[in-house]
């Protein structure tokens, strides 16, 4: 092999492998890139949860028990739900009723409709003005309508579930 031939073999092993090293730090520098991107946006969204985050089911629900001085005992049964399930909402924060036992359990709590409208948000529901069950559930709440057969009569009789 003569030397320009050695030369030229060597200038293109050098190119080569110093292209592969370019290549290898772009991709480093890129993984560092995104790397850096996603712990910004990591630590944004981090701020806006912690900006934004409103009260539990559990921290209204439990709340409002213990503002007006009930017993969990009282609750439920006025609420017409299991034990087991009062227990279940009392033992994981992370629990989310559905919203015929949120409901229940405002008009257990003799919650007036923005009270209502608080838990029922908290657990992830609203009361629509276009469902007929959520409307006679508001009229009920407008009209201190509380006791829980009452109710029942009035969404029996619009052929709604009741609670």
């Amino acid at each position: 092999m003569s030397d320009q031939q050695m030369l030229d073999e060597l200038k293109e092993y050098i190119e080569f492998h110093l292209s592969i090293e370019n290549l290898v730090l772009h991709n480093k520098m890129q993984d560092l890139d995104y790397t850096i991107q996603a712990e910004s946006f990591s630590l944004e969204m981090e701020d806006y949860i912690k900006n934004h985050r409103q009260p539990t089911v559990h921290q209204v629900l439990f709340g409002f028990i213990d503002e007006k001085g009930l017993s969990d005992t009282d609750i439920y049964k006025k609420a017409g739900i299991d034990r087991r399930l009062f227990s279940k909402i009392r033992s994981n924060p992370e629990y989310r009723p559905s919203k015929n036992t949120a409901i229940s359990l405002a008009l257990a709590l003799q919650l007036d409709k923005e009270d209502t409208d608080s838990l029922l948000s908290a657990a992830g529901y609203s009361l629509s003005d276009s469902n007929t069950f959520d409307l006679i559930i508001q009229y009920c709440l407008e009209n201190n309508i509380y006791d829980l057969f009452s109710v029942n009569s009035a969404l029996d009789y619009y052929n709604q579930k009741t609670l």
